[in-house]
């Protein structure tokens, strides 16, 4: 396998073009997701922030302009979903997709089956790429870069700091490659680089990143936020009465 690091600028096809971005997302219910927040905030305050993560989450991949958006998520959380999506996307529809199976590794397997293999057209090979829902403060350019290193390479992936990755993505569906276990520890990443290693699939990089999962997070967050709220502004005021009522 050939591991290279890449980085580009942009490019601009229209909505029935070959980039698709999409969502992995949760309905946002007490108890169902950041649960790794919870010692730090009640199950209402961590539902109230992650709304505002998608909520920027959806703006992100609006501010694209030329990139079809979908979420993809659980069955039972299409309809709330479509809801969510449908109040922040107005005038750019976003599909919601109901994955097959349970849980991560299942979701992103359908993100490929999907989008990839199937809406396969003569006139193009789309590039897909499954981000995660709680990175809205990453700049739009590292975006635009995974699109264009996934047109150089079998699949791109952005690495965070704690062994996982924030977003993945390929050209076809590889049906192996998020197999087994690991999905949400600290060796996602290694084990998904060793699956692609396996499939002899060429893999580019993204800027490495960090996600929202644990509290240092949320303050690492909003002191970035608070000198640049404009970067997922319905996430930065969430911290600011955060921050302001926690110290």
């Amino acid at each position: 396998m050939m591991i290279v690091e890449s980085s580009s600028q942009t490019l601009a096809p229209s909505r029935s073009s070959d980039r698709v971005l999409v969502i992995m997302a949760k309905a946002p219910r007490p108890g169902g997701v950041k649960t790794r927040l919870a010692p730090s905030l009640s199950p209402e305050a961590v539902t109230a922030f992650y709304c505002c993560l998608l909520d920027d989450t959806l703006a992100l991949a609006r501010s694209l302009g030329d990139v079809e958006v979908a979420i993809m998520c659980p069955d039972s959380d299409v309809d709330e979903l479509s809801r969510l999506a449908g109040m922040q996307l107005a005038g750019k529809p976003a599909s919601v997709v109901a994955q097959k199976g349970e849980g991560l590794a299942a979701g992103l397997d359908s993100v490929f089956a999907h989008f990839a293999e199937g809406h396969r057209t003569n006139a193009l090979q789309r590039r897909i790429i499954a981000f995660n829902s709680d990175s809205p403060h990453l700049p739009h350019s590292v975006l635009e870069d995974a699109f264009e290193t996934l047109a150089a390479h079998d699949v791109v992936v952005g690495p965070t700091h704690d062994g996982g990755y924030y977003l993945v993505g390929a050209k076809v569906s590889h049906p192996t490659l998020f197999a087994g276990d690991g999905m949400g520890t600290s060796s996602a990443l290694e084990r998904l680089l060793s699956r692609a290693r396996a499939l002899e699939l060429s893999v580019g990089f993204a800027a490495p990143f960090y996600d929202v999962d644990v509290a240092d997070d949320l303050t690492r967050l909003a002191e970035e936020l608070r000198l640049d709220p404009a970067r997922a502004p319905r996430t930065a005021a969430w911290l600011k009465e955060w921050d302001s009522t926690a110290h």
